[in-house]
């Protein structure tokens, strides 16, 4: 595992687009989940289809395919927490070429948009439901709304609107 300490000045503040922090809503009693994926320069929201497990190999499985959707100018690199669930997170290096970094233990804070994200989230995906009976259209409904609420942070853009500017600046 690399540590965030260890993950590039770009990544920090947030001047490049490209660089990701991932994390799982767990459903009702742990047996279904969402992977989570927010871009941290425009907080622009992609959602991860993880049918019916949460196992490292179907996490892996399901961000190689969602990050494949992405265009390369977006795939520098993916913060996650230490759960067990990326423990495939070398396969993922090697099929996406983004470099993986993981959090301190014990600190959500050191990936805050995605843990905001997650708690918008929760508006449609209540804790306590089976999230497994989601579909991915439904998902990218709900990643759809999200991209295109306005946020404060943004100076009241969406995050549509941020990826789409800083996508054409550079």
């Amino acid at each position: 595992m690399v540590s965030i300490a260890e993950r590039p000045a770009e990544a920090e503040d947030r001047a490049i687009p490209g660089h990701w922090e991932g994390d799982l809503i767990v459903g009702t009693m742990g047996r279904s989940a969402i992977g989570t994926l927010v871009e941290r320069s425009s907080r622009f929201v992609t959602l991860v289809h993880l049918e019916h497990d949460h196992t490292a190999e179907t996490v892996r499985d399901g961000l190689i395919t969602t990050v494949a959707d992405l265009p390369a100018a977006l795939r520098r690199s993916l913060t996650w927490d230490q759960g067990t669930e990326m423990s495939g997170h070398v396969g993922f290096q090697t099929a996406t070429d983004m470099a993986v970094y993981f959090c301190d233990p014990g600190s959500p804070w050191q990936r805050g948009s995605n843990e905001n994200t997650n708690g918008l989230l929760r508006q449609y995906f209540p804790k306590g439901t089976d999230l497994s009976r989601h579909t991915p259209a439904e998902l990218r409904r709900v990643a759809e709304g999200l991209n295109e609420r306005p946020r404060k942070t943004l100076d009241w853009d969406t995050p549509a609107e941020r990826l789409h500017a800083l996508l054409n600046a550079s």
